[in-house]
């Protein structure tokens, strides 16, 4: 059985899967492995599938499987599979670096100081009391509701599977959208929520609201909000993916109320150690499925 590992996973992978066959990492591999490992830089579209004529098993380490074409895999009998349990307390940290980075101008206070300035005069604001409005409230929203209920704030959420939560009162969009002070966005790309967050979603949101976002880039018209941005609509946003990734000609880039990071969200040593973990389980599972690779 050939391996190819596409994108970037933990440094040790190579070695820990070699139990299982030949593993390479040159991407002119692709028309001779039978099993793939992606991330978010790997597109497995209708050509790539093509083109890797060999492929049986694509595994997708993190969330979402919006860089495959499930579809078209499954027409061609190619298995695939992702990780999704692994990231969640990386993401759920990571939106918590941002609303910090945001609300106590983290990156401001660090410029300034470096430059040989004292800056006394940066005042931020506090977490405790605001509301957080959560959209999606899956493993990863699940996980931001409990760790902003311990610093305090009043945490609501929509979600279209509506169930009980013991971290966030369930409410609608629109509730969301009216009553929050910050709304963190944690749902997949679909048709129903690409763009969700747009001039009409904006115009309901209070004055002066935080956005987040280290789901999907799509979920946001960029235009939209940098306007918002402009106006102060929205006080500031901290983003970690984008409609394009990177986000070149982004209007994003050419403001300053933004916190803006390289979709780092699963950038973690202790993650990639489990998607390394969650990786080697399901290879060993299908190598033992299928004994004559």
């Amino acid at each position: 059985m050939k391996i190819l590992i596409s994108d970037s996973f933990s440094k040790d992978l190579p070695k820990r899967l070699s139990e299982f066959g030949v593993v390479t990492e040159n991407k002119k591999d692709v028309p001779y492995a039978d099993v793939i490992l992606v991330r978010s830089a790997t597109k497995v579209d209708k050509a790539y599938i093509d083109a890797a004529k060999k492929m049986k098993f694509v595994i997708r380490g993190g969330v979402g499987l919006d860089n495959i074409d499930v579809d078209y895999c499954g027409k061609k009998g190619i298995l695939v599979k992702n990780t999704p349990e692994a990231s969640t307390t990386a993401v759920a940290e990571l939106v918590f670096a941002l609303m910090l980075g945001i609300t106590r101008n983290v990156v401001k206070a660090h410029n300034t100081t470096k430059n040989g300035q004292w800056v006394k005069d940066l005042k931020g604001s506090e977490l405790y009391g605001k509301t957080l409005g959560i959209v999606g409230l899956g493993r990863i929203g699940t996980e931001v509701a409990k760790r902003a209920k311990a610093f305090g704030m009043n945490v609501i959420a929509c979600e279209k599977h509506s169930r009980p939560s013991e971290y966030a009162q369930i409410v609608s969009m629109d509730d969301v959208l009216r009553k929050s002070d910050f709304i963190s966005l944690h749902v997949p790309l679909t048709d129903e929520t690409e763009e969700m967050i747009n001039k009409s979603t904006l115009k309901k949101m209070n004055d002066g609201v935080i956005i987040i976002n280290t789901a999907r880039g799509k979920l946001i018209n960029e235009s939209d909000l940098a306007e918002a941005l402009k106006t102060g609509k929205v006080r500031y946003a901290g983003l970690d993916v984008y409609q394009q990734e990177p986000p070149a000609g982004s209007p994003l880039l050419l403001l300053e109320n933004v916190l803006l990071m390289p979709h780092l969200g699963a950038q973690t040593y202790e993650n990639m150690q489990r998607i390394g973990d969650m990786v080697c389980e399901m290879i060993r599972d299908f190598r033992h499925a299928n004994p004559k690779l």
